[in-house]
C-alpha cells in the first residue's frame, strides 16, 4: 500500500516530500483558514504543470513535439474505486463508526464503573492538553513521532544486522583457525653439521 510504503521511508525522496508538504500545511493552518491553505498550494502546484503544458504546446506548433501530453501517465492512471472496493471501504467507515458510537455509549452510561472512572480521568486530563496545545499540534507531534519512530526502528536492524554479520564473521575466522594444520616446526640441524658450521667459523 502506497501509506505503508510512505510510513516506513521505503522510498526517501518520495516520502521526505510528503512528509515535509504536510509539516509546512499544518503548520500553516495556525495562521490561515484551511480554504486559504488550500487555495495556496493548488496555485503552486498550477504554477508548475501551467508553464510544462505551455512549453509542450509550444514544441507541438514548432513540430519539436509529436504531440504528447506531458502528465498524460497522470492523467492515465485510474484512481477511481470499483463496486468491491468501494463497498470494502464503506463497511470499514461504518464499522468503525458504530465500534466508535457502542464504545461512548457504554462508556457515557456507566455500563462498566472502572471503564467509565478511567474514561473520565482521561477526559479530565485531555482538558489540560486542550489549554496548551490544540489539533494542529498534536497531528504535527504524531507525525514527526511516527517518522521518528520508523527512523529509530530501521536504525535498529541496521545495528542488528551489523552485530549479526560481525558475529558469523567471527565464527566462521574461529573455525578457520581450528581446522587449518599448525605450521610444521623447522626442521634442527644435525650435530656433525652444526660442528662443520662452526669450524667453518673459526677458520674465518
Amino acid at each position: 500500500m502506497a501509506i505503508v510504503d510512505l510510513v516506513y521511508w521505503r522510498n526517501m525522496m518520495k516520502t521526505g516530500v510528503v512528509f515535509t508538504g504536510l509539516v509546512i500545511g499544518l503548520a500553516s493552518l495556525f495562521q490561515l483558514s484551511a480554504i486559504t491553505v488550500l487555495s495556496h498550494i493548488c496555485l503552486g502546484f498550477m504554477c508548475i504543470t501551467f508553464p510544462i503544458c505551455l512549453y509542450y504546446k509550444l514544441l507541438e506548433l514548432l513540430r519539436w513535439n509529436p504531440g504528447l501530453h506531458p502528465f498524460q501517465s497522470f492523467l492515465d492512471y485510474d484512481s477511481s474505486l470499483t463496486d468491491k472496493e468501494t463497498v470494502m471501504l464503506v463497511e470499514e467507515v461504518v464499522l468503525l463508526a458504530a465500534f466508535a458510537v457502542s464504545e461512548l455509549k457504554r462508556l457515557l452510561f456507566i455500563e462498566s464503573i472502572f471503564d467509565s472512572i478511567k474514561f473520565v480521568v482521561l477526559l479530565y486530563l485531555l482538558t489540560y492538553v486542550g489549554v496548551l496545545i490544540n489539533g494542529l499540534t498534536l497531528v504535527i507531534t504524531g507525525e514527526f513521532t511516527s517518522a521518528a519512530l520508523v527512523l529509530v526502528r530501521i536504525r535498529r536492524v541496521v545495528r542488528a544486522v551489523r552485530a549479526l554479520v560481525k558475529r558469523i564473521n567471527n565464527l566462521c575466522l574461529s573455525l578457520y583457525d581450528s581446522v587449518r594444520p599448525s605450521p610444521a616446526p623447522a626442521p634442527k640441524p644435525a650435530p656433525a653439521a652444526t660442528a662443520a658450521l662452526k669450524q667453518k667459523a673459526k677458520s674465518k
